[in-house]
């Protein structure tokens, strides 16, 4: 008997505007299928969907033993997970999602890898989404760069998302005017972090960084001042995991507040 069914959305995006021109893209596959794996084997069912409906691109930065802290069996799991169980294969369009309804899903989980800051924080359906679990106060979480989709709540988050871009953040403090998540305390893939794929991984800078975007929106954002070092903020129904190595103490704080609305 499923506990309840929880929401993993992923992106579409395969490639990342760079400063003069593009990079590869896509999301982390730990932080993919290390939380939806917990969710799973505590009970809970995964609907994965993503605005295409195809299953995400696995970014190939990601793609190694390395990110399951050099275990090549965990690793081999969390490739066989994502290509075979149905919770990862069966992948549902967004917007067909969204159409259904909200209601039957207990939480909700974004991912990261840098895709979402192409296509989820600015993506309508997310949109609706995120307002949807926030009005009802259940569980929200996202992991490295994916707290930048809680942009997605604003009425204007493509425009947000094109003056950040541009430079011009005090537009995009205006365009965030009302923010849903204005206050939370909440953290996401640091500047420094960021710098170290720029450096050798993309090869190019991003036009903007994820916490500087998130501030101008209004969030309260901490992050470590050790890169890379695990680190999970909760605040209300918000749960958010700075980087990759963050992806198994946000599943169990994720699970622990489902837990716990369950019970209530």
């Amino acid at each position: 008997m499923s506990k309840g069914k929880v929401l993993v959305v992923g992106s579409s995006a395969t490639r990342i505007e760079v400063q003069g021109g593009t990079g590869a893209t896509g999301q982390y596959l730990n932080e993919l299928v290390v939380p939806a794996m917990a969710l799973v084997e505590a009970g809970y069912e995964v609907t994965l969907a993503t605005p295409s409906g195809l299953q995400p691109h696995i970014d190939e930065a990601s793609d190694s033993a390395q990110h399951f802290e050099g275990d090549e069996a965990a690793y081999r799991r969390a490739k066989t997970f994502f290509a075979e169980d149905p919770s990862m294969t069966r992948v549902r369009k967004l917007s067909a999602v969204v159409e259904e309804g909200l209601d039957g899903y207990a939480g909700v989980f974004v991912p990261g890898g840098q895709a979402p800051v192409v296509d989820l924080m600015r993506d309508p359906d997310m949109g609706e989404i995120l307002r949807h679990f926030h009005e009802g106060a259940k569980p929200t979480a996202l992991l490295c760069h994916g707290p930048i989709a809680v942009v997605a709540a604003m009425p204007k988050a493509a425009e947000f998302r094109a003056s950040m871009i541009g430079g011009d953040t005090a537009k995009a403090a205006e365009l965030a005017a009302g923010w849903q998540y204005a206050g939370y305390r909440m953290t996401v893939f640091s500047e420094t972090e960021e710098k170290v794929v720029e450096d050798h991984i993309l090869h190019a800078k991003m036009h903007f960084n994820m916490p500087d975007a998130l501030r101008a929106a209004g969030g309260d954002v901490v992050t470590t001042t050790v890169d890379f070092e695990p680190h999970v903020i909760e605040d209300r129904e918000l749960i958010t995991g700075q980087n990759p190595r963050s992806d198994h103490p946000l599943a169990a704080k994720l699970i622990a507040a489902l837990d716990r609305r369950a019970a209530a």
